[in-house]
């Protein structure tokens, strides 16, 4: 139960970012309009863009327009409002056509300046007629004031519903609600099936016209039974036919042009104040048009349905914790690609829905969840991995180092037995040495030898364990596996000499203090990982294999040797270096003596070096075979070459011609193969000519200036 319980709040650690994305989704779905971020503003943007990709489309019901506009003023030579005996006129000359029905977008509620008579005549109108739809607009208005007191002022809501004049309303076929609800953008997208007003519940004027038409034969789909209706705009103004008002009271509009026809009468001129925003308009949509583009989506059928505001919400917080769980299993890069996929797989099947089945799914959240999700987990890694690398960095590679940061679930660095070659290495005497020079002179001679040793560790696959003062524990083979950790160990110790000559050169001739270096590697199994106390946990290595390497460090000095390596480590490199069995040691709680060798002198390349790339000619002594290779570079003890083929054997004896670079002249060398690594070889001189010694000598010296400067150079980068 424990276990489970840990691995549950691991599992939550690792995703704290995407849970924290999920509910800042989940809190701007709900109170995204209290804060800047207003969600809902965003779904009503990308809905406006489906209509947009989805284009216009052409109306199928039998819908016009007579528009009360601009010109329509000019010739007729009015204003507004017309007599409304001029409209019964225009009744009668609609309805002689026989329309299906005659919707009225104007609102009636008072008496005519021009007297009852006025009235009269349009109620006569809409009676002989028969199937004309009057307008109605209920409303509430503020608290009117009737009293004041301390408290403050007492008022009662009034309501109002705008009805028509009974003597208008009395022969229409039926009175609706011509009211638009405004979202929060200030756009009109939906039409309402019923609005409150005066006590009850008044059907919308689409709704009524819907009805109408259908009574009257009109294939038509069934009314959709709920409040409001999503509209499905067919385009922006002018998608259906218009017949200014003009035309029509003066006759010239074709006998017949109405017959069969839904008619739809009202003001389009933006003076009148009827133009909204839409879909396809952006503020100069008139009233009356939307009102045929609510009908025409009743009469098809193809409103616009919602996929529920909780699926989505459900759908972004889980796309919150798919990108958070995306750039935990896959990393930052190939988690975008996939959440790049993802998106716009999700964003080509909303659409389909929405042009192909009339369905809106609200996508902005699920965006912005798995954008979030995405981005809150990688920034948290980055930061991690900062903070990660900042402490590792003393005990890896950088190579090793970025694998290592990347394993949130810490496997590579949790303990386990593992085989692996551990070093140590420390300062021959630095006791003695301390002792003679000032703090300050132990502090900057400990950091340039630490932190030259420590990249040659790094150099060879090596991790750093730990500073022991003046020494250094490294481990090989761990965290991750290096099938040549044993050789890459001794490949340090070997190259410590070397660095260690160089170092104590400049330190002799500042200080007057000479350094050696000891070393001692074993292999064997150990308890590796992250280990120490709840307060403190560091990156080592515990067991008898740690024990016994640190004892063969301890007693270079008594073997006159610089490296000692245990029969354990012999056994994984012997024929690959020249080698000499010194002793046995007995480790404390151990009954069984261990051979213990010394590296060999001859394969230390305790002479300078300097880099030389040049090509060389290899003669075997004996049967004069020739192969053509690569020097890599060159000192008096011998060379490094490479692209030897692997038929030239460790202990083959050779003759070495090259010539070219900066050497000054040709060199001419026998020598012994003392050492292989894949296509690379080491040569140890037996022999120089007379001419070619001084040559090496002069190579190798400009070369060594050019390095020391290059130490001091990291050194001083180091202590900054």
């Amino acid at each position: 139960m424990e276990r489970l319980r840990a691995r549950l709040l691991g599992q939550v650690r690792k995703h704290l970012f995407g849970l924290g994305a999920a509910a800042v989704t989940l809190g701007l779905v709900f109170f995204g309009h209290l804060a800047l971020l207003d969600i809902e503003l965003l779904e009503y943007w990308a809905l406006e863009r489906f209509f947009d990709l989805r284009g216009i489309r052409q109306p199928t019901a039998p819908i016009v327009i007579i528009s009360i506009d601009e010109a329509s003023f000019q010739e007729l030579a009015l204003q507004w409002p017309f007599p409304r005996e001029l409209h019964g006129a225009l009744i009668d000359r609609v309805s002689a056509d026989q329309p299906l029905a005659i919707g009225i977008d104007l609102i009636f509620d008072t008496p005519s300046r021009f007297g009852p008579a006025d009235d009269e005549a349009l109620g006569a109108a809409v009676a002989h007629a028969g199937n004309v739809v009057l307008a109605l607009a209920p409303d509430t208005d503020e608290d009117q004031p009737l009293y004041t007191t301390e408290r403050g002022t007492v008022g009662v809501k009034r309501e109002m519903s705008n009805l028509p004049l009974p003597v208008i309303r009395r022969g229409a076929a039926a009175v609706g609600a011509v009211n638009v609800r405004l979202d929060r953008d200030s756009h009109v997208r939906r039409a309402l099936m019923q609005v409150p007003g005066a006590g009850e519940w008044w059907p919308g004027f689409d709704t009524q016209i819907h009805r109408l038409v259908s009574a009257a034969g009109f294939p038509t789909k069934p009314a959709p039974g709920v409040a409001e209706v999503l509209i499905n705009f067919r385009g922006g103004p002018n998608t259906f036919p218009w017949m200014p008002y003009y035309r029509v009271v003066k006759g010239e509009v074709p006998a017949g042009w109405f017959r069969g026809k839904i008619v739809l009468i009202g003001p389009t001129s933006e003076k009148q104040k009827d133009v909204f925003a839409t879909p396809f308009a952006r503020g100069d949509m008139p009233g009356v048009e939307i009102h045929a583009n609510a009908l025409e989506t009743l009469i098809r059928g193809d409103r616009i349905r919602e996929v529920p505001k909780l699926a989505s919400t459900v759908l972004a917080v889980v796309a919150a914790l798919v990108g958070s769980v995306l750039v935990v299993r896959l990393r930052a890069f190939r988690a975008l690609v996939v959440v790049a996929l993802l998106w716009v797989v999700g964003a080509l099947l909303a659409f389909a829905g929405f042009a192909l089945a009339h369905v809106w799914m609200r996508g902005m959240a699920v965006t912005f969840g798995l954008v979030l999700g995405y981005g809150a987990t990688v920034v948290e890694n980055f930061v991690r991995e900062q903070r990660e690398k900042q402490r590792l960095s003393r005990f890896f590679s950088p190579d090793v180092l970025r694998v290592v940061v990347r394993d949130r679930d810490g496997r590579s660095l949790s303990p386990r037995r593992r085989l692996v070659t551990v070093l140590f290495s420390d300062i021959r005497g630095f006791t003695s040495i301390s002792e003679r020079l000032q703090p300050e002179q132990v502090d900057e001679m400990l950091r340039e030898y630490l932190t030259v040793m420590t990249e040659v560790v790094f150099r060879y696959g090596g991790s750093v364990d730990k500073y022991i003062g003046d020494g250094i524990m490294a481990l090989y083979n761990a965290p991750y596996e290096d099938p040549e950790h044993a050789l890459n160990a001794i490949r340090t110790g070997l190259e410590f000499q070397e660095r260690a000559q160089a170092f104590s050169a400049r330190w002799e001739a500042k200080l007057g203090v000479s350094i050696r270096c000891g070393v001692g590697i074993n292999s064997g199994e150990a308890i590796v990982g992250s280990l120490g106390s709840r307060q403190r946990n560091e990156y080592t290595a515990v067991g008898d294999t740690v024990n016994l390497a640190a004892r063969l460090e301890s007693i270079t000095k008594d073997h006159g040797v610089s490296i000692i390596i245990s029969e354990y480590t012999y056994e994984y490199v012997k024929g690959r270096f020249p080698t000499n069995e010194l002793d046995t040691v007995t480790v404390k709680g151990k009954s069984q003596p261990v051979k213990i060798y010394g590296v060999m002198p001859s394969s230390m390349r305790k002479y300078p070096r300097a880099v030389l790339e040049v090509d060389a000619t290899l003669t075997a002594a004996g049967d004069g075979r020739v192969c053509r290779v690569r020097t890599v570079d060159i000192s008096e003890g011998g060379l490094g070459l490479t692209s030897v083929p692997p038929e030239w054997p460790v202990g083959s004896k050779v003759e070495v011609r090259l010539e070219g670079g900066e050497l000054a002249r040709r060199i001419v060398a026998e020598g012994t193969i003392v050492s292989r690594r894949g296509e690379k070889a080491g040569v140890r001189f037996t022999s120089l000519d007379t001419d070619s010694a001084p040559a090496v000598a002069d190579y190798v010296a400009r070369g060594r200036e050019r390095d020391e400067v290059d130490d001091q150079a990291e050194a001083d980068a180091g202590r900054r």
